[in-house]
């Protein structure tokens, strides 16, 4: 599986995608993930598991995107 998920920042949002997403977390945490080391802590928000490598790529670009983070603004956040 794929994970493609978003980080609660002292700044802001973070989005990524992995294939292993409580170790991908426990770097973020840990400061070991450079987009993210200075914005900590960093709390998962939440995430979505796609069987397809490329779906949850392109996923996450739509996500980026500005129609991607007003689709997640009034249906995912939790602010």
């Amino acid at each position: 599986m794929y994970y493609i998920y978003s980080l609660k920042c002292k700044d802001g949002y973070y989005l990524g995608c992995t294939d292993d997403l409580k170790d991908r977390i426990s770097r973020h945490q840990k400061g070991h993930v450079p987009a993210t080391a200075y914005r900590l802590p960093v709390k998962l928000e939440f995430y979505f598991a796609i069987d397809d490598k490329y779906k949850a790529f392109d996923f996450e670009k739509y996500l980026k995107s500005g129609s991607g983070r007003a689709f997640i603004k009034k249906h995912l956040s939790t602010t």
